[in-house]
């Protein structure tokens, strides 16, 4: 990958191939202008290199208009006319504030009933086909937090407005379709662009999850889903070698790692985001034994919706696949935080999150006492220990999967399948 020094960048400079920040996060789109917003911002947050496999406008489009002009005699061109002008894919830094406002006019915002009406699939009765359909559309909130980390890294700015209105959608897809939602793994996330917008609406799904066991209204979970998102938008401000790293980081790296709370609180007040949303923000790394930060306070005076974020993140965290780890199984992490040995976490928000996921999470494949492979579907809302779980392979006399309950007097769990065993069974049923 080529290196460009950041003084060196010109307005209006096109690449041939998509521009990086880092390994991960993508700045630019191949043949977008660099505008001089982008240029001043990166110097401000003091970055001095970007990255991409192209080069500055010198390869594909020119080539093909020197082979064509040949004949009519030298040809000249500029890095800055090097693309066509007539490109219909506008990228988002090349969209200004009025075009995002006039576009978030001209898109009609639906009522609660057209939402719920909007995700509702339950006329599909083919349970991989409807995996399929959830999976698209989880791709689609995927793809605009996405735009909404991008928007902000390159300008600066956040629609707070558009956000809430997709985060109600996010509510109604998943109270909708939970257990299917929930079976949308980390290491099935198409083409994840940056590990921070992945873990952001994992751990998003998984707050409204447990705000929906918890009884929350729309407008809390709506709030709660907003602060979720941008829990991490301050860490754009950190070196992205800091929150990659696969080695241990030094005392200062790491104090300058725990700003980014106070960043990202700092962020949304910028905003006059509600306070509910920016204490979430800025308290969800603290822990209930007082072991957290930045402000090391304890369980009371933790705000609810920081203490949701703070449980759910560690559970994505555990089971999600990192450039320095393998994913840990949803059954050892859900185990892991039931022991909450040091206390670090609300047990009340522990005990929603079982009861949303149960013990063997939705999706998992278990071996049942019978000697038979099942695959996890619901939860029981009688005892979380105690799933509802699909027979893989068996089809009742309609045609419908056979779907049982496991107890401690019948049909029981044995124990989860290992990461192989999941995988050769999935290839051969084709299940996700």
């Amino acid at each position: 990958m080529n290196s460009f020094k950041v003084f060196d960048l010109k307005e209006d400079v096109r690449f041939t191939e998509d521009v990086m920040l880092d390994n991960t996060f993508l700045l630019l789109n191949r043949g977008a202008k660099v505008q001089k917003g982008l240029i001043d911002a990166l110097k401000e947050w003091q970055f001095t290199e970007v990255y991409s496999h192209g080069d500055l406008g010198i390869l594909g489009e020119i080539a093909s208009n020197v082979t064509k002009q040949a004949a009519a005699g030298p040809v000249r061109f500029s890095a800055s006319t090097a693309f066509s002008s007539t490109t219909e894919d506008v990228s988002m830094e090349e969209m200004g504030i009025e075009d995002i406002n006039k576009k978030k006019k001209d898109t009609p915002v639906l009522d609660a009933g057209d939402i719920e009406t909007k995700f509702d699939f339950s006329h599909i009765a083919d349970e991989n086909n409807r995996l399929n359909v959830v999976q698209h559309v989880y791709d689609g909130f995927m793809d605009f937090i996405f735009d909404i980390y991008t928007y902000y890294a390159t300008h600066k700015d956040i629609d707070l407005e558009a956000l809430s209105h997709k985060v109600k959608e996010l509510c109604s897809f998943v109270k909708a379709n939970r257990r299917y939602v929930l079976q949308v793994h980390p290491n099935q996330d198409k083409n994840p662009k940056n590990f921070l917008i992945a873990h952001s609406l994992r751990s998003t799904v998984l707050a409204i999850t447990v705000g929906l066991q918890l009884h929350m209204s729309i407008t809390k979970l709506t709030e709660l889903g907003v602060a979720c998102v941008l829990h991490e938008i301050g860490m754009i401000r950190i070196p992205s070698q800091l929150y990659l790293s696969q080695r241990n980081l030094s005392p200062v790296e790491k104090n300058l790692l725990n700003t980014h709370p106070i960043v990202s609180y700092t962020i949304l007040k910028s905003f006059d985001a509600p306070l509910n949303v920016c204490l979430a923000v800025l308290e969800h790394h603290e822990k209930e034994d007082g072991t957290g930060y930045p402000r090391h306070i304890r369980g009371e005076k933790i705000s609810l919706y920081a203490k949701i974020i703070s449980v759910v993140c560690s559970f994505e965290a555990i089971t999600a696949p990192r450039t320095y780890k393998a994913a840990v199984s949803s059954f050892e992490a859900m185990v892991e935080l039931l022991k909450n040995q040091t206390k670090q976490y609300d047990e009340l928000v522990i005990k929603a999150l079982l009861y949303s996921l149960s013990l063997f999470p939705i999706g998992s494949y278990v071996f049942l006492s019978n000697g038979k492979v099942g695959r996890v579907v619901d939860v029981n809302p009688e005892n979380p220990k105690h799933p509802i779980v699909q027979l893989v392979g068996e089809r009742d006399e309609s045609g419908k999967p056979v779907t049982i309950k496991t107890s401690d007097t019948g049909l029981r769990i044995v124990r989860v399948l290992n990461k192989q065993e999941t995988a050769d069974i999935v290839k051969a049923t084709g299940v996700l």
